[in-house]
């Protein structure tokens, strides 16, 4: 996930649609639905490939669907309820939904925010349900002072109180891990071994981690070793180049191939979305940009 500001500039944009009539020129030979695909006809199918809408702000989720279909996407992250129509349209589904939260910050841990999460996540979870969806996302919330154990506490207390639901609709709910040194300053579910401990308190198959690449490798490191000691634990992915959340290239300290192999290894039948920021200002070349990470990913 973003930063708290850059994601609701991001959330803005693409409520309001905003995408110049040059840009969508641009794009039309991209996201034309009559040409097949030209990188999901050579993808190898061990990893399912995802990307997160916000890093491609300017491009709207109508123009940015068929697009990432082409790519060989299976779906797109973080699409709340407004985008899920263009995602069925071009036979894509909603690989993390989102739209229950309140922020980044005023989450779970802390119980003044419950009866709005509550509430929030008792209306999301049936509709997640119907539109055919999997998976949507929580956060624990800025510490603002509240130590690990009422953060745990006040989690596993107001999480449990929709579990029933989500189980009963076969929603999992997957809490995000966000660095605390550079983004996300105060988060409190920053390390993988908190999450974990959260995991074992709720006890529920239908509670996971999202393991974002990026925010771990900042905050711990050892990304590979620790995948594979809490992977029972995992249900989402997302990558990003360290350092600056760019291209996941060789101009950053991450080798995602070595990466991906491991996370299939390990036998992982969900998603894996890409959450760089690309570069490129030019809508064409940020997909290009994208294409050119499922490759990476791809093993």
């Amino acid at each position: 996930m973003p930063n708290s500001q850059s994601r609701r500039q991001a959330l803005k944009n693409l409520a309001t649609g905003a995408l110049s009539a040059g840009a969508l020129t641009s794009l039309s030979s991209f996201t034309s639905c009559d040409q097949k695909p030209t990188h999901a006809n050579v993808l190898k199918n061990n990893i399912h490939h995802s990307a997160c809408h916000w890093c491609y702000g300017s491009i709207p989720i109508e123009k940015f669907a068929p697009a990432a279909k082409k790519i060989g996407l299976v779906g797109v992250d973080l699409v709340g309820p407004a985008g899920w129509d263009a995602l069925k349209q071009n036979g894509l589904i909603s690989t993390m939904c989102n739209g229950a939260e309140i922020n980044l910050v005023d989450g779970w841990n802390d119980k003044k925010f419950h009866d709005k999460l509550i509430q929030n996540y008792t209306d999301m979870i049936p509709r997640v349900a119907k539109a055919g969806w999997k998976n949507l996302i929580c956060f624990s919330g800025s510490r603002r002072g509240i130590d690990d154990e009422t953060g745990w506490n006040n989690c596993a207390e107001g999480l449990k109180k929709i579990m029933s639901l989500a189980e009963k609709n076969n929603v999992t709910l997957i809490m995000e891990l966000l660095n605390s040194k550079v983004d996300h300053k105060d988060y409190q579910c920053d390390k993988t071994s908190w999450g974990v401990e959260l995991c074992k308190r709720i006890g529920s198959p239908n509670f996971k981690l999202l393991y974002d690449i990026y925010h771990m490798q900042i905050d711990e490191g050892d990304v590979i070793r620790t995948i594979r000691d809490n992977f029972k634990y995992i249900g989402h992915f997302h990558t990003g180049g360290v350092p600056g959340r760019r291209e996941i290239d060789d101009s950053q300290e991450l080798y995602y191939p070595a990466i991906m192999r491991a996370i299939v290894a390990l036998g992982y039948d969900g998603y894996v979305a890409q959450e760089f920021v690309p570069t490129a200002k030019e809508p064409e070349k940020q997909l290009d940009a994208l294409a050119k990470a499922v490759a990476i990913c791809d093993i």
